[in-house]
């Protein structure tokens, strides 16, 4: 199987293509200085000629605070790029695999979202990622919409690898905490989205690492297992405001990876041990 890997020098991207590679399938993983998917003839003449049965789509534009203010640019990635894409795939019958993002919802729900629960963005990025989306179901049958969220990998930067920085000059530090969801770290994502496209249960699904916490607790696990002696100060919101409004409730139902034979990924305290890990070898 030939599998094509927008956004390889992002976290995810770049966990996919060796998590491809490692289980045997021909990946060719590419970054914007490769490809420019706001470039629809170069897109078209890319993907024709290298003729993959699979494209999986983790280029984004995910500055999220940056995307209110620069929605031109957030626009033409996450959603012309998305656009572009997908026309090719569908003229080549390729698989296609779109990364979505939990920012989707407004986060008001008391409940964890379901993949069917009513899609209402309160920021520019959830909403460039919505209409990616919309394009995607439009215009393919071979589709796996992925929606996830809090990302950490080796490959760039991350709330883990930002808390451990900060621990080495601070003592105490305030972080949010009426804000809950699950984290993903991108090496067990990349495991279940090579199983996924290798299978033809298309459809929308939602995959983050299992559990849930606030960011607030999110870090003082995160000093707990990297042995800093950091305390954490838990703040609202308003304490902490940014230019983009965050969801409060980032928590989302993935039943459906079960229901449709998917292995659902680790806890994400396991998966912060194994991050940590890697962290360290990578070190040195």
């Amino acid at each position: 199987m030939k599998v094509l890997v927008t956004g390889y020098t992002g976290q995810l991207g770049y966990d996919v293509v060796q998590r491809g590679l490692k289980n045997g399938l021909s990946i060719v993983g590419i970054g914007s200085k490769e490809l420019d998917i706001t470039n629809e003839t170069e897109v078209h003449r890319y993907v024709k000629e290298l003729n993959p049965d699979a494209i999986i789509h983790c280029a984004a534009y995910t500055a999220v605070d940056k995307a209110e203010d620069d929605k031109n640019k957030c626009w033409d990635i996450n959603v012309e790029g998305t656009k572009h894409l997908a026309n090719a795939a569908s003229e080549i019958a390729a698989k296609f695999v779109y990364i979505s993002t939990d920012y989707v919802f407004n986060g008001e729900s008391e409940k964890p979202f379901k993949e069917t629960d009513n899609v209402s963005p309160i920021g520019y990025y959830g909403l460039t990622k919505y209409e990616g989306e919309k394009i995607v179901k439009q215009l393919l049958d071979k589709c796996f919409i992925i929606r996830i969220s809090w990302v950490f990998g080796l490959n760039g930067k991350n709330f883990v690898k930002t808390m451990l920085r900060l621990a080495e000059t601070n003592n105490e530090l305030s972080v949010v905490g009426d804000q809950v969801g699950s984290p993903t770290y991108t090496y067990d994502l990349a495991k279940l989205i090579i199983d996924m496209v290798q299978s033809d249960k298309y459809g929308v699904y939602h995959a983050s690492n299992e559990g849930y916490c606030s960011w607030a607790e999110f870090a003082q696990e995160i000093f707990a297992q990297a042995d800093a002696n950091v305390k954490v100060k838990s703040i609202t919101t308003e304490e902490y405001p940014t230019r983009a409004v965050r969801p409060k409730n980032s928590r989302m139902a993935k039943e459906k990876l079960s229901a449709n034979g998917f292995t659902p990924l680790p806890k994400w305290q396991d998966a912060l041990k194994h991050y940590l890990t890697e962290l360290k070898h990578e070190v040195k």
